[in-house]
């Protein structure tokens, strides 16, 4: 598969579920921006040591934030309420498998840390895409095509750092590795109305 190199496609009917509560899609998805935007940070105060990493982090983290607030505004403007923090079960097994892979290794520690970033921005954006597609309301189809777009980029960003700054590991390898795990993960979701659900 060509987007994002990601081994399954999710199928187009999630969004029949996604379109039987839209609060829930709306107040899940403002979390999953939130938390990107946290990601980000904990990554510069995890590597502060790397000027350009910290630069293209913060301006990550301020896109992040301004989604989420595009997305509140989505769910004010049409009389929902953001409810509490969703647990992502999804987001859980992939960061299950980044403390479960890492060596140990500082270098190691920071190739896991980017390829799973750059794992939630890949399954992100293609469900973003399908949303877009699919979604009967016009407005949301629109809107999800836009943050397709904008976030495009993210997890070439991610992996771009990986390679940059790794010396002893094969960042090649591990993300086809990545990617075959996300694959047998992601299989067993696509029934909720949650972003990665």
């Amino acid at each position: 598969m060509s987007t994002f190199r990601l081994q399954l496609k999710t199928d187009p009917r999630w969004v029949n579920i996604v379109e039987s509560n839209i609060e829930e899609i709306l107040t899940d998805h403002a979390w999953c921006e939130q938390k990107a935007a946290t990601n980000a940070i904990t990554i510069v105060t995890l590597n502060s040591e790397y000027e350009d990493l910290v630069t293209d982090m913060i301006a990550l983290a301020k896109e992040e934030l301004e989604h989420f607030e595009r997305v509140c505004d989505q769910i004010k403007k049409r009389g929902l309420k953001l409810g509490r923090e969703r647990k992502d079960h999804y987001v859980g097994e992939l960061m299950a498998y980044m403390k479960s892979s890492s060596d140990g290794t500082r270098e190691s520690g920071f190739v896991e840390r980017m390829l799973f970033s750059a794992m939630i921005e890949a399954r992100s954006c293609e469900r973003f895409k399908v949303l877009s597609q699919n979604i009967k309301d016009s407005e949301l189809s629109e809107f999800y095509r836009e943050l397709m777009e904008s976030e495009a980029g993210h997890y070439t960003t991610f992996i771009a750092y990986a390679r940059k700054y790794a010396s002893a590991i094969d960042v090649e390898k591990r993300w086809r590795e990545w990617l075959d795990f996300e694959a047998g993960v992601i299989s067993k979701y696509g029934t909720s109305e949650t972003i990665h659900g």
